[in-house]
């Protein structure tokens, strides 16, 4: 409903309650309601599923309609990440938030910092979901409290007009809810387990749900070594109960993000189950590194390929393990199964930030399933710096363009920042996103782990100067000022942390007699100058 509209019906309520409701206030119900718009996580599921729908229809149409993310750790991140992307670009169209598993696992577990191994408590991940809409549900509270006081001083300079337009910009918010794409990492456990933690992070309001085809209690980060992935059935068990959990939730437009570590996983806990000839299991197992054999030895597991027994070569782990160089095929027949059973968006985790090698994966993809669109990781545990100097270097080689003063192995030197070579390099960087997205088919880039960092870097120049010679100037200089100056919101951390719209609350609820905050002498005056 609209402003009026909400005034209206919260004005029929009022009176239908009879004499004993004469104390509240029908606006004010209509500002709480519309401050409070989504009541519940699955009210958010719904809405940002239908926003990243409608977005993969619009990449579908023009691929440099292409979306991204940043992922965030803590619900307060996530909110400074949307309120700055609104403040900067007046819309949140296109933007999203990462859940990344490895952040749960450092940041959020009780055990302390862990690695991206699936050893943090599952339900830290609906949890942060819940946390981070908490926050972003906040924001719009807050921002739209600061629209109805400007309503109300419009009104009292007797300014009907300024009022209205001001309430015609409240009927047409765009809130600061965006959808999330969360990491579910391998499930957590069996296709129950996977199911019982997808309803969980669809409640606390994901509309995305990204999930791996390792194995759950093997897991690995993506970036590391050891990865273990499962035959395909195993993997489709999973896609169907996000998807099952989806639907009897009524988030009917779902995404589920089928992601493939094959590239990097030379390793298999079992071999597949095969029926036929050429079925999935039987390809899957024809990926195994595995030796012809006349006579089989005690504890021997053999498989038979074209008449012929062969053992998989078994490590003392008991895993086994695939042919060297097949896991761009594996990666290629992953994705297609993926979405030819459930998966409405891929994710291929690769071992650098290279279009080529990404373009050629999707075009085999996509000659059997045109529509095929990626989620990439612009991942922080890449070297970007020295990938694409190492990149443009190899390419003038084969150009034979002069490579005098150039070491390929010392690219990341300082001394080469002004060159040639660095800037062409930080070209292909800036650019990489646009044309990753219309030569390779990613419909969303997302940096995993960046407010990591970016905690961990500011902190450090922080603690550098106030402990050091700067002092108090070390924090006013670098961050207050600066706070200031480029209009972050948050350098009003009360009203940030909902003061004023605790006493909005104090005025609804007690009139004159409310005790406010927010007065004259509220030293957060002093930032309106």
């Amino acid at each position: 409903m609209t402003y009026q509209d909400s005034v209206a019906a919260a004005q029929r309520t009022i009176t239908q309650a009879g004499p004993g409701w004469h104390g509240i206030q029908p606006e004010a119900v209509a500002r709480m309601q519309m401050q409070n718009r989504f009541r519940t996580g699955l009210d958010i599921a719904r809405h940002t599923a239908s926003v990243m729908r409608r977005d993969m229809a619009a990449y579908d149409a023009d691929p440099g309609a292409y979306t991204q993310s940043l992922g965030c750790w803590h619900g307060f991140i996530a909110q400074q990440k949307i309120i700055s992307i609104r403040k900067h670009f007046g819309t949140t169209k296109g933007r999203y938030l990462y859940l990344s598993g490895w952040m749960v696992a450092a940041l959020r577990s009780a055990f302390g910092p862990l690695p991206d191994q699936s050893m943090h408590e599952k339900t830290a991940v609906p949890a942060l979901i819940e946390e981070i809409y908490t926050f972003l549900k906040q924001a719009d509270a807050r921002e739209l409290g600061l629209m109805f006081r400007d309503i109300d001083a419009a009104r009292a300079d007797g300014n009907e007009v300024e009022a209205q337009r001001l309430i015609h910009a409240v009927d047409h918010y765009d809130s600061h809810v965006v959808p999330i794409i969360a990491d579910i990492d391998a499930g957590f456990g069996n296709a129950e387990a996977t199911y019982l933690l997808a309803r969980k992070m669809i409640e606390a309001g994901a509309c995305a749900l990204q999930i791996e085809n390792q194995v759950s209690d093997e897991k690995q980060c993506g970036h590391q070594d050891g990865k273990v992935t499962v035959p395909h059935e195993d993997f489709l068990a999973k896609i169907r109960a996000c998807r099952y959990a989806f639907m009897e939730l009524g988030v009917e437009d779902g995404i589920v993000v089928a992601r493939t570590d094959s590239l990097g996983a030379g390793l298999t806990k079992q071999i597949a189950y095969s029926r036929a000839p050429g079925d999935l299991g039987d390809r899957y197992n024809a990926f195994l590194d595995a030796e012809p054999i006349d006579k089989p030895e005690r504890g021997d597991v053999l498989i038979e390929r074209d008449g012929k027994l062969l053992r998989p070569k078994r490590l003392p782990s008991n895993l086994f393990q695939f042919r060297a160089g097949t896991g761009e095929d594996r990666c290629v027949l992953d994705c297609v199964t993926a979405l030819r059973h459930g998966a409405d968006l891929l994710w291929i985790e690769t071992e650098r930030p290279d279009i080529a090698q990404i373009a050629g994966m999707v075009d085999r993809i996509r000659a059997e399933v045109p529509d095929a669109k990626l989620v990439y990781n612009n991942s922080p545990s890449f070297n970007w710096t020295l990938n694409f100097r190492q990149q443009v270097y190899d390419r003038w080689h084969e150009e034979g363009r002069a490579l005098d003063g150039y070491q390929r192995a010392r690219l990341m030197d300082p001394g080469y920042d002004e060159s040639a070579l660095a800037m062409e390099a930080d070209e292909h960087i800036r650019t990489f996103q646009r044309d990753a997205s219309q030569r390779a088919g990613i419909f969303h880039h997302l940096i995993t782990l960046p407010t990591y960092h970016t905690a961990a870097l500011g902190t450090d120049l922080l603690a550098r100067d106030y402990f050091g010679a700067a002092g108090m100037l070390g924090y006013v200089k670098h961050v207050q000022r600066r706070e200031i100056r480029e209009g972050i919101a948050c350098v009003r951390h009360q009203n940030m942390s909902g003061s004023d719209i605790g006493d909005d609350h104090k005025d609804y609820f007690a009139g004159e007699a409310a005790l406010k905050a927010g007065g004259a002498q509220n030293t957060m005056n002093q930032f309106a100058a």
